[in-house]
């Protein structure tokens, strides 16, 4: 009999446990644009009949089509989990209903806008908290996210066009992803995209021309896209690599000033910087009698 007080921690052991934990968990991918309009939703739906036709039991839990013709027809073929009716302040609103979802069980469930706020009522306030619950309870989702909903780099993008939204992830679900894909148009292609009437409406179009959609703002989104996919993607490799197979780590230290507004992209900046090279990372601020926030 083995005695339990002799019993020592066991490296492989814990993997083990973790691997048997990430084996009840559902899976997550990820399809990233650099903005509205690239192809997204579309190649979800893509996915969603090739799954079907190999036999995997797919299902849209949520969708968004824009009124794009192109999508609305792939939506057909695929099964869709009705949604969760919300009444609010006497309006009538729709949102993924994560009770019928776990109730059906698709092997793999199409989730789009994973940056959207959920109505009030709804059992979580963000869609991307559903989406947890979903992978938590065993089922595997497809998502989409514009790369300006990315929390790190909301400042980034809004730099770059001037333009910030409200909505974001956290950096932390963009990293529970087992797998990221990029879905990559050039600045002119997007912006013909546009001016066909296949992104916004016509009402829209020359409003987006001269802000968001400015060629020179695509040419940068495109690049940043790129850089979270490749990212992704290495770190995935790193996380393979042992530890003892791994250079020493360094630290990275940040001070901190007096500017609330340059310290937030200061620490946003880090956060990256600290992730993409897994170091360690801290703050200093230096709190004086002429320098306080």
């Amino acid at each position: 009999m083995v005695n339990p007080i002799d019993l020592k921690y066991d490296a492989t052991g814990q993997n083990f446990f973790q691997l048997i934990q990430k084996g009840r968990r559902g899976s997550l991918k990820i399809y990233i644009g650099l903005a509205a309009g690239v192809g997204k939703t579309y190649r979800m739906l893509q996915e969603a009949h090739q799954l079907i036709a190999a036999g995997i039991d797919a299902a849209i839990g949520y969708i968004e089509t824009h009124g794009r013709s192109e999508t609305e027809k792939l939506v057909r073929g695929i099964p869709l989990i009705p949604r969760k009716q919300i009444y609010y302040k006497g309006k009538e609103l729709e949102e993924m209903d994560i009770d019928a979802i776990l109730l059906r069980r698709p092997e793999v469930v199409i989730v789009d806008e994973l940056a959207h706020t959920n109505a009030p009522g709804s059992r979580n306030e963000k869609r991307y908290q559903d989406v947890e619950e979903l992978l938590n309870n065993g089922v595997n989702v497809i998502s989409a996210i514009n790369i300006q909903h990315i929390e790190s780099l909301n400042n980034f993008v809004a730099g770059i066009t001037k333009i910030k939204v409200a909505e974001t992830v956290p950096d932390k679900i963009v990293g529970l992803a087992d797998e990221v894909v990029n879905i990559d148009l050039t600045a002119d292609e997007l912006i013909q995209r546009l001016k066909d009437g296949k992104i916004y409406k016509s009402d829209k179009i020359q409003s987006a021309l001269a802000n968001f959609f400015k060629r020179e703002h695509l040419l940068q989104l495109r690049e940043l896209a790129l850089r979270e996919v490749a990212n992704a993607v290495e770190k995935k490799i790193n996380s393979e690599v042992t530890s003892q197979d791994r250079v020493p780590d360094e630290t990275i230290l940040v001070c901190l000033g007096s500017d609330p507004e340059k310290n937030e992209k200061l620490i946003r900046r880090s956060a990256r910087i600290s992730e993409r090279f897994e170091q360690k990372w801290f703050t200093l601020y230096v709190d004086t009698p002429d320098n306080s926030f």
